[in-house]
């Protein structure tokens, strides 16, 4: 192995807590989709990174504000959540997990669907920050699937409004200044609290309420583990870190584990 993958003897005992587990739930960030070709936000090479204006298509007021931040979003979307993005190997890892019985949810900050494309039932996936797969009418409410608007995009609107009353459109993704459906976050918390071992994967944790889904485990006394290719504000909450490539890892993981793949 590499010196930057994990070491074998916290790879076996990561693996035996998701053999001896009931309930695995899985946290997920941008880290996992990266591979998917999805960049991240927050990394070296992140989206925010590279583009200061892109942090703003992320932030309610500027959006709705300013045509400029609304154009930036419709190009991102039109390049990147374009339907082409396809589950990789760490959300085909997690399908073994779900496919071995002991997945009891997914906690996802990601707006891709990727987790419900991989094959992982919908009522098990708690999507925090809302999705890509649909936009929505800020003044009217009419939804309808992405594609339709990124169609337009590619015809050469670069900020299309309603087709019914001419209002704003954004994704059905929560930015902030919006607030999360309270359904999906206590579901969310409730599902940590409940779990045998937590699976906090490719996230810095540091967006909040979401991240407070590892607290939650970790006050409730569940096994924690944190896979990412970097620090993260909540790794003195983890039993084991596994830093390194997510996707390696957690296909290492489900193979030591023996679960069907």
């Amino acid at each position: 192995m590499s010196p930057e993958f994990p070491a074998d003897e916290d790879l076996d005992l990561v693996a035996q807590w998701l053999r001896d587990a009931e309930r695995v739930v899985a946290f997920t960030g941008a880290g996992i989709s990266t591979d998917s070709g999805i960049p991240d936000f927050r990394g070296p090479n992140g989206l925010w990174v590279k583009n200061p204006l892109a942090e703003k298509t992320s932030t309610l007021s500027y959006y709705l504000n300013d045509p400029e931040v609304r154009k930036v979003a419709w190009e991102g979307r039109a390049r990147t959540f374009n339907g082409t993005a396809l589950p990789n190997a760490g959300h085909h890892a997690l399908v073994a997990v779900h496919r071995a019985g002991k997945l009891s949810a997914v906690v996802t900050q990601n707006v891709d669907g990727l987790h419900q494309d991989s094959g992982i039932s919908h009522d098990l996936v708690y999507e925090v920050h809302g999705t890509i797969k649909f936009g929505r009418c800020w003044d009217c409410k009419d939804r309808r699937p992405m594609a339709e608007f990124i169609e337009r995009v590619r015809a050469g609107d670069p900020d299309p409004h309603c087709e019914l009353c001419g209002g704003i459109v954004k994704s059905d993704a929560v930015l902030f200044e919006q607030a999360l459906d309270p359904a999906v976050i206590n579901g969310s918390y409730a599902a940590a609290e409940n779990c045998d071992v937590l699976l906090a994967i490719g996230s810095t944790l540091a967006v909040t309420p979401a991240a407070y889904v590892v607290d939650r485990a970790k006050a409730s006394k569940k096994k924690v583990v944190i896979i990412n290719g970097g620090p993260t504000e909540r790794d003195q909450y983890a039993h084991i870190i596994l830093r390194g490539d997510i996707s390696r890892i957690l296909t290492d993981l489900v193979a030591r584990a023996g679960f069907p793949t």
